[in-house]
């Protein structure tokens, strides 16, 4: 167990041990109720065990020696501070216990509130709020969160306990059951955790903190837990803080409350302040969205008017403090207000571009701030779909618009369903009357969430907003049944069943029968603004993968300065144009390929024609044919009778030729540069409609840069028989045009032999492209098309940190690319350096990229804008350490 000076500080009105620069020790929570304090705000007093303590107890199951002592000595500090004491049975000092990690997981672990009830202080509660119904209704609470929680019993037992005697007295709300029935549900919840656990319930307010503190480190490693780390990036060796907080009471009467606001609409990035409340209630009931609660704007007016400006006035402050909009939990208890939590709010793609360029207005934050505030994988939710506003629509129902977008999918009612659905790639949409943390892995397979019940402020609205996920919560016309068929929903005389396709629109709150149409939505100016802030600083180019003059027209749109990749293969799968290329494949001569290659030569160069227009003079990278010519054979009996027809042999005979090209392992066969060295005519057709459509477009006044890449090459004997058919078909075009155009022929560098002998491959080759999707690989040995069956598992189970082929392997394959680079320039100084795998988006790959010096990137034309932000991350994460550097010399 490691030493520590301490592991415990405290916080009160005023005062804390502890600030926001101590995230790594306090927690979140925990950073934020110290800096909350020492801003002199109404916070609760209270302390928090550092979270440098968690892994240490998981990893060991025992506390320090010391620890004990501590704890003591800082809740005698806390029954100083609240004039009350632990255990007491006539003026007993409650308290809560939450966790609070590092970064914020909402939702994800544990919390306990109105721990130190027993039968003899919950007495004592009684007489000096002189309401038995809230004292026993906080008593109910904690037992059912201490079996839940502590015991693991999971909600299920104790709700529908709940759910029972709430039907029998025919009320809605906890709150509004009699006090002996409150009585009676804390002696039952008690009996279930005796039952089902075979232990007693702890009645000792000591062995309760003590059970609670290591439940709420245990939670650290809930599958939920560990789902929400993996799916935003959190590293796992964090741990969480556990916060030990005085109670104040939402839940004392109608004049007390509870909520959670936020100081701009983060669906949205409007500036004000919005959120949600509940009157005589505590914190879970509106987060868990058991009760719907209410928009804070309605405080402003009536008896709540006074809370409610002093929330105003702290909310404004804490975001001028901490120069970020803020997620705050706050209670009142008869009208006097407290804060209980402050940290980072999480915000849709479409807010966080404009809450950081409005900063910038509003002169909170620099340019390069705004710059690196936004995530740019956040950039893909600028381009959610949204309905097409002319479109017929069946309305069945409307709730709140939580998370912005629309999406299309099977209703679906459990969250392991929609996991394993989604995995066989069936777009579900989760459907619950409230989520709860444990639907994490089922809101993370699915495309939107739909609740019956919670506000904007929900567990489901949060975590949808921080995945950027779509979702409408609150939809109260909804009746969610989960139990008949699989689950089912009625809405306005109209029944939805397991499986039925609906589509759910998060901008407006809509519930819509079956598959609605879809379409782009408008980019605004505060994206426009930031982005040419982040293009001013990046010195990493965007280049985009494209194969049409559509998809070229598309990147261009979204910021590409080039094609780093046009496949020309996927140019032949279309129409008449796969007939001739199995032509050409089965043709028994080079004088059959010429002339089947003869058909496809006016299709490429149109194509090509097309892309050197849509591009309008920035590079187009053209990638000669490069895959297995098995992709190309006819497979089926009806393909094979109409090739058969189309060239006029006997099908028996094609099919023999068929079965002679099958290769055992293709994807390392008969393809790339080896079919053009086997094949020369292929290049040579290629290349010559290239040429042919650079020379043409050139004559109607346009510029053209062409780049011809020679895929697959591992020795450099291959790239330079390539290189010279090239060359040769240019100058034969040329001199037939009457013009020349100025090209460059270069390689992709997507084998290993080809990086380690990259200065070699430089002698020949003008610019190198990293094709890393196959350069991982053959660097792992991996098939891509069947790694998905273990790779999975690898990522769960923490052998690799991301799926290679989505994260660029930087300690691997990385180390391939920087050498190949180093090698490469050794013998070029000028040699042209890009990536054109899908790793081109992936933001860690590409501020990769940018350290390793090379001068593109390319992707999927909608992964441009993302690559174009974490480009200029990267040059000002370069920068800044350039300049602490300098600070210290």
């Amino acid at each position: 167990m490691p030493a520590l000076e301490r592991w415990v500080y405290f916080f009160g009105p005023g005062r804390a041990d502890g600030s926001a620069a101590m995230r790594d020790i306090l927690g979140g929570k925990g950073a934020g109720l110290a800096e909350m304090a020492n801003l002199g705000l109404p916070v609760p007093p209270g302390f928090t065990i550092s979270a440098k303590l968690c892994i240490a107890y998981l990893e060991h199951g025992t506390f320090p020696d010391e620890l004990r002592e501590e704890v003591d000595r800082h809740l005698k500090q806390l029954e100083q501070a609240t004039k009350k004491r632990f255990g007491d049975a006539r003026n007993p000092l409650l308290v809560s216990v939450r966790s609070g990690a590092a970064v914020s997981m909402p939702g994800m672990m544990e919390t306990i509130l109105n721990l130190g009830l027993n039968d003899q202080t919950v007495q004592g509660l009684v007489s000096g709020s002189k309401n038995p119904r809230f004292a026993f209704d906080s008593y109910r609470r904690f037992v059912q969160m201490y079996g839940d929680v502590v015991f693991d019993l999971g909600k299920d037992p104790f709700e529908e306990v709940l759910a029972e005697a709430k039907a029998r007295r025919r009320v809605q709300r906890d709150i509004d059951l009699p006090v002996d029935d409150l009585q009676a549900l804390v002696r039952e919840f008690k009996s279930i955790i005796q039952a089902k656990s075979g232990l007693p319930f702890p009645e000792e307010p000591s062995a309760q903190l003590w059970g609670a503190i290591e439940a709420v480190f245990k939670s650290w490693r809930t599958r939920r837990a560990a789902d929400y780390r993996r799916v935003h990036g959190i590293p796992d060796d964090l741990g969480t803080a556990v916060n030990v907080v005085a109670m104040v009471y939402g839940n004392m009467g109608d004049d007390c409350g509870t909520g959670v606001a936020f100081t701009r609409d983060c669906r949205t990035g409007e500036a004000v302040l919005n959120g949600d409340f509940l009157t005589n209630a505590q914190g879970e009931d509106v987060v868990s969205g058991a009760r719907t609660p209410e928009p804070i704007a309605r405080m402003k007016r009536g008896k709540f008017a006074k809370v409610y400006r002093e929330l105003e006035r702290i909310a404004a402050k804490l975001e001028r403090h901490f120069k970020d909009v803020q997620d705050i939990e706050f209670t009142f208890e008869h009208g006097r207000l407290y804060m209980l939590q402050t940290r980072r709010a999480q915000r849709t793609g479409l807010a966080a571009v404009r809450i950081a360029v409005e900063m910038v207005a509003e002169r909170r934050i620099t340019e390069d701030e705004a710059v690196q505030r936004v995530p740019p994988q956040d950039l893909d939710q600028v381009f959610h779909p949204m309905v097409d506003p002319r479109a017929a629509v069946t309305l069945v129902a409307k709730g709140l618009p939580a998370s912005p977008g629309a999406a299309i999918g099977e209703a679906v009612f459990d969250a392991d369903e929609a996991e394993t659905l989604a995995k066989r790639g069936r777009p579900v949409i989760l459907v619950r009357p409230e989520t709860s943390p444990e639907d994490f892995h089922g809101i993370v397979a699915a495309k939107a969430v739909l609740t019956a019940r919670g506000g904007m402020t929900s567990h489901a609205a949060i975590v949808a907003r921080g995945m950027g996920k779509t979702c409408v919560v609150g939809a109260t016309e909804i009746e969610v049944d989960l139990r008949t068929g699989g689950g089912r929903f009625r809405a306005n005389g109209r029944v939805v069943k397991k499986g039925q396709v609906i589509t759910v629109d998060g901008t407006t709150g809509r519930v819509l029968l079956g598959a609605v149409k879809l379409v782009e939505p408008k980019l605004g100016a505060h994206y426009a603004k930031l982005m040419a802030w982040a293009d001013a600083r990046r010195r990493l180019r965007v280049r985009a993968n494209a194969d049409t003059p559509a998809d070229a027209a598309r990147a261009r749109e979204l910021g590409a300065e080039g094609i780093g990749l046009c496949r020309t293969e996927h140019m032949f799968f279309q129409g008449d144009r796969i007939t001739a290329m199995r032509e050409m494949i089965v043709a028994p001569d080079a004088g059959g390929r010429r002339r089947a290659l003869a058909k496809l030569l006016p299709m490429q160069r149109a194509d090509f024609e097309g892309m050197f227009e849509a591009m309008a003079g920035y590079p187009v990278t053209i990638r000669l044919l490069d895959p297995p010519l098995h992709e190309f054979l006819p497979h089926t009996r009806d393909e094979l009778a109409t090739l058969a027809r189309a060239m006029k042999r006997p099908a028996t005979e094609l099919q023999r030729l068929v079965a002679s090209l099958t290769e055992a392992n293709p994807m390392l066969g008969h393809r790339g540069c080896r079919l053009g060295i086997t094949y020369p005519e292929i290049t040579e057709m290629q290349a010559r409609a290239i040429f042919e459509a650079a020379c043409r477009v050139v004559g109607r006044g346009k510029k053209v840069t062409v780049e011809v890449m020679i895929p697959l090459v591992a020795i450099v004997e291959e790239l330079r028989h390539q290189t010279e058919i090239v060359r040769r078909v240019a100058r034969e075009v040329f001199q037939a045009e009457g013009r020349a155009v100025p090209y460059m022929v270069g390689t992709m560098i997507e084998l290993p032999r080809a990086a380690l002998c990259a200065d070699e491959i430089a002698r020949q080759a003008e610019f190198f492209s990293f094709g890393t999707n196959d350069l991982t690989q053959t660097t792992f040995g991996l098939s891509r098309d069947d790694a998905g069956r273990f790779l999975p598992y690898y990522v769960e189970h923490g052998i690799l940190k991301d799926d290679p082929f989505q994260v660029l392997d930087q300690e691997g394959v990385g180390k391939l690319v920087e050498l190949a680079v180093r090698l490469g320039r050794g013998s070029r100084h000028d040699l042209k350096t890009g990536i054109c795998g899908e790793h081109g988006g992936e933001p860690a790959s590409v501020k990769f990229c940018h350290r390793a010096g090379l001068n593109y990137v390319s992707c999927s034309p909608f992964r441009v804008p993302i690559a174009r932000l974490a480009a200029a991350q990267a040059a000002l994460e370069e920068q800044g350490v350039i300049n602490r550097t300098k600070a210290t010399v």
